[in-house]
């Protein structure tokens, strides 16, 4: 089967993103396919270029990224969230007159018709929220 998920929670503030991660390593274990990761309200900040967990936390920014390069999952963060929490991408810094960039690669800056695709294009979506 494949799968959608969206993630609202922020990493560190509650289990949402956690949670989430370990139903993604469950999921390909089962020989599902993760196609799609969308990044909702406060779970942008799992984008976040600059996040530095302690060395004895899980760094979620990394192990999403992993998840990318094992399997080409596609990682979808909110433009609308993003910009109202200081995630943008370097084009958005520009337009905006920032001088640096938030978003970490290779999560993408995309649009709510992301998820509505996701949502019509997947056999499941599976939401974790705070």
């Amino acid at each position: 089967m494949r799968y959608a998920l969206l993630v609202q929670g922020s990493p560190y503030s509650n289990q949402a993103s956690h949670s989430a991660l370990r139903f993604s390593h469950g999921l390909i274990a089962r020989g599902h396919q993760l196609a799609t990761v969308f990044f909702y309200h406060d779970g942008v900040y799992n984008a976040a270029r600059l996040a530095l967990p302690p060395q004895d936390e899980p760094h979620l920014v990394d192990e999403w990224r992993e998840l990318h390069v094992r399997q080409s999952t596609e990682l979808l963060v909110c433009i609308a969230s993003g910009l109202r929490r200081g995630i943008v991408d370097e084009q958005e810094a520009s337009r905006h007159g920032k001088t640096g960039h938030s978003l970490e690669a290779p999560f993408e800056l995309t649009g709510l018709g992301q998820l509505i695709d996701a949502g019509l294009t997947h056999d499941r979506l599976v939401t974790f929220a705070p």
